[in-house]
C-alpha cells in the first residue's frame, strides 16, 4: 500500500496555500507541479472537507481555511482518499473467512497494529512543521 498520486498532490496543494494567501489554481499548479485537471478535483475534495475555501469570481482563488498547525497529513489524505487501509480486511463490516469461531486471524491482528501506527504517524506532525 502506498499513498496515491492524488494524496501527494493534495499535500502539495495545502503546502502551497500554507502562507494563508489566496492563490489561483494556475499559480498552485505551477508552484507545485500539479496538472490542472487533478488540481480542480483535489481542491473540490479539500473544500468539501473544510480545509480550503473557494472564492469565486475574476479575482477569486483558493484559501486555506485552517491554520497549517491545525492540519495533519491524515486530514489531507482522508479528504481525498477515504480508504487509507493496509488491507481490505480492516474495513468496518468486512467478513473474513479466515476469522474462525469469533477470533481474528493473526494476520488481521498484525495489520490492525500497523494501521494504527500509520494513522498515528500521519497525525504526529502538523503541516506547519512540514513546510
Amino acid at each position: 500500500m502506498f499513498l496515491t498520486k492524488e494524496c501527494d498532490y493534495a499535500i502539495r496543494v495545502v503546502r502551497s496555500l500554507a502562507d494563508m494567501e489566496m492563490k489561483s489554481v494556475k499559480s498552485i499548479c505551477i508552484a507545485e507541479h500539479i496538472p490542472h485537471p487533478f488540481a480542480y478535483k483535489i481542491l473540490k475534495k479539500l473544500e468539501h472537507a473544510g480545509i480550503v475555501q473557494a472564492l469565486r469570481g475574476s479575482a477569486g482563488g483558493y484559501l486555506l481555511v485552517k491554520k497549517p498547525e491545525d492540519v495533519t497529513l491524515l486530514d489531507i489524505v482522508s479528504a481525498v482518499d477515504d480508504h487509507l487501509l493496509l488491507n481490505e480486511c480492516l474495513q468496518p463490516g468486512y467478513v473474513c473467512e479466515n476469522n474462525a469461531h469469533g477470533s481474528l486471524c493473526s494476520v488481521h491482528t498484525e495489520l490492525s497494529r500497523l494501521q494504527e501506527l500509520l494513522v498515528g504517524a500521519l497525525t504526529e506532525k502538523p503541516m506547519s512543521e512540514l513546510i
